[in-house]
């Protein structure tokens, strides 16, 4: 298990301040779902906790010892980050594009080992990529192409997972499979952190949500204690529907906040 805590973090860009004052503490166990409006700060988060945005002020601390002591090999063991929007710049195959998930425990010029093709054989399964294994990536279909990617984050076979909007682009078939294998892996254990647009995912799938607002941290806690109509309103400018379908959360926004 590995656990991860937001010191008093602050975040600027391009001199303008993103993210002000966050504290946190994630761990696994849980699948905690970040959302809110755009803008808010919520990929910043996700890129600053894998120390690819040095902090302003305030730290990060990976299971207590602090980020920038980590080696940046180390780090690639025990996260695994699915960026969102991200673009393929080789014609490579899909197996061999989520074999590339294996790098971090691969030693220079080595050979993947039978465990290392299982585990990307794995990764490719629970996302429905397997037979698209011969197909070329930069080929692939958008949804598919966020389906290889996400395999490849699988395929690290880390102890936590960071997913930037691990919806896009995927249809609602698809959609469901992943909040359900992300539901599935923070429950076996592993720290899960998906940043996610669509409320009723996160609602319905979710264990705990951080709401960022202007920067900030504006809720933390379960789906029913987040999701208010008060704080959507405040944070969406939305009025929203909230209720159940065969046992399911929903959160339907209906209009801007009057």
């Amino acid at each position: 298990m590995v656990s991860i805590r937001l010191d008093n973090l602050h975040v600027s860009l391009g001199g303008a301040p993103v993210l002000t004052g966050i504290d946190a503490r994630l761990e696994g166990g849980v699948l905690t779902g970040v959302i809110g409006p755009n803008g808010a700060g919520k990929s910043t988060l996700a890129r600053a906790v894998l120390g690819l945005i040095e902090p302003a002020a305030g730290q990060v601390l990976i299971d207590e010892a602090p980020l920038s002591t980590i080696p940046r090999s180390e780090l690639a063991r025990r996260i695994a980050y699915l960026p969102q929007g991200q673009q393929l710049g080789w014609p490579l195959s899909v197996a061999r594009l989520v074999a590339l998930g294996r790098l971090p425990h691969l030693a220079p010029f080595s050979r993947m080992t039978a465990a290392d093709e299982a585990a990307v054989e794995r990764a490719m399964a629970r996302t429905d990529v397997l037979p698209l294994a011969a197909r070329t990536a930069t080929e692939l279909s958008g949804g598919e192409r966020a389906r290889a990617l996400l395999a490849r984050a699988l395929a690290v076979d880390a102890a936590a997972l960071i997913a930037d909007e691990p919806l896009a682009s995927l249809d609602p078939a698809h959609q469901l499979d992943v909040m359900t294998l992300l539901a599935a892996e923070a429950h076996q254990g592993r720290l899960v952190v998906a940043v996610l647009h669509d409320l009723t995912m996160a609602a319905r799938f979710c264990d705990r949500l951080l709401l960022i607002s202007h920067g900030r941290i504006v809720a933390d806690g379960p789906p029913d204690m987040v999701l208010t109509a008060e704080l959507l309103a405040s944070a969406y400018d939305v009025r929203a529907w909230k209720g159940e379908a065969e046992g399911h959360r929903l959160v339907v926004p209906l209009e801007r906040a009057p």
